[in-house]
């Protein structure tokens, strides 16, 4: 559930292109077209992807809200152009006149959302559903994203991700949760791998077991982490079930097509562990004031909680976990049944990955940054960087003598 932040994404897989909202970033905000660029370029990376991505070179071309490289306060709206609409033109026209120029689609894919969708919509034709259920929304979630990650930056936030897990194969002791800081070494060397994991000797793993998927028809899911540091505590809140920050970081990271399970911080390992064992205890020193990080002098030695405590930030770094799915679309299809014959057939086909974690996990940075900028909006408004700067700072200094 949007605050302060709303944002909308419009637009189909073939279609002419993705359009998106965004509405609530304060005046004042430098936004170089390269910010957004170079994250939709991140996203069209990684091992196991397929060819559409030989096809796309997203660009974003914003068509509002910004002014000579500084938005204005007013909704920004963005648009993608997809390069492969010029062989859809007909096939996913808006006009009448080409109905029925393709083939319609009644070989529901298991797993996917064609059969529950055709059911909810009342389609006879799955592409009606499969062309805006498919993960090529994403690049506008990406686009949009990259605003709230230049807008939270201003504040010392700075924010990442990576992959830990691909099938059965797992990186352990990637990073420590403890840092008040990502670097931009580390950050640097998780995009150079293919498949976006720092541990080099697990990243070849996966890429043979990708790999190995490929061989087979088959497909691969994983899991990924991001973080958050620098963030000040209080963003979010305890009063409301809708206002808790883990809540709404698990909506936002959920909402990313195949992810099926999500985690704070140590997440499913607490419940393993005895109480003493998980919880982190809390010192103070007053040489950490106003250094690195949020400038407190209360801190934890441990992250266990995730950077954060009944719905609320600690002040520690925010730790999200993703795990995804393999992608239904096998070359090697499943059983299903045809919608309009009733009578069973091979699942059909469309083109797609062998494994997209590595692309999920900058989806899921944006959807985090887009989450923690609307959180940051709630508890310092503002409707220019000037007045939420000066909100920010008065609190900071708060905390400092706090």
């Amino acid at each position: 559930m949007m605050g302060r932040l709303r944002f909308l994404t419009s637009g189909e897989s073939h279609g002419k292109g993705l359009i998106g909202i965004l509405e609530g970033i304060p005046s004042g905000l430098s936004l170089p077209p390269d910010d957004i660029d170079r994250e939709l370029k991140r996203r069209q990376k990684g091992y196991g992807r397929g060819d559409r991505m030989k096809i796309e070179h997203d660009c974003a071309e914003v068509t509002s809200g910004v002014r000579w490289g500084k938005t204005t306060g007013s909704p920004i709206s963005i648009f993608i152009e997809n390069r492969d609409w010029k062989n859809w033109q007909e096939g996913m026209s808006s006009e009448g006149r080409h109905e029925d120029s393709i083939p319609a689609v009644t070989r529901p894919r298991p797993g996917h959302a064609d059969l529950a969708g055709a059911l909810k919509y009342s389609h006879t034709d799955i592409r009606n559903i499969l062309e805006r259920a498919s993960a090529r929304e994403t690049a506008m979630r990406v686009a949009i994203g990259a605003v709230a990650k230049r807008f939270i930056s201003e504040f010392g936030i700075n924010l990442g991700s990576y992959v830990i897990q691909i099938g059965s194969i797992r990186a352990e002791n990637i990073m420590s949760w403890t840092t008040d800081y990502i670097s931009d070494e580390f950050l640097e060397n998780v995009d150079a791998s293919p498949v976006r994991c720092p541990i080099e000797e697990a990243g070849q793993k996966m890429m043979k077991l990708i790999d190995r998927a490929t061989d087979n028809g088959d497909t691969i899911g994983g899991v990924f982490e991001v973080v958050a540091a620098g963030v000040p505590p209080g963003l979010g809140s305890h009063i409301q079930w809708d206002k808790r920050l883990d809540a709404r970081l698990s909506q936002a990271l959920f909402s990313i097509q195949a992810i099926k399970a999500v985690e704070v911080g140590a997440g499913l390992k607490m419940a393993e562990r005895f109480g003493s064992e998980v919880m982190d205890e809390v010192f103070f020193e007053d040489s950490r004031i106003g250094g690195q990080g949020t400038g407190m002098g209360f801190y934890r030695k441990t992250n266990n909680a995730g950077g954060i405590e009944g719905g609320m930030t600690n002040g520690m770094p925010v730790v999200m976990r993703a795990s995804m799915k393999p992608i239904p679309t096998l070359k090697r299809p499943l059983s299903s049944v045809d919608i309009i014959t009733k009578r069973p057939f091979e699942a059909a086909y469309e083109r797609s990955d062998t494994c997209a974690v590595p692309s999920a996990s900058i989806i899921g940075e944006a959807m985090t940054a887009i989450v923690i900028a609307d959180a940051f909006l709630e508890k310092f408004g503002g409707d220019s960087m000037v007045e939420t700067k000066r909100n920010f700072d008065s609190f900071m200094e708060y905390l400092r003598q706090f």
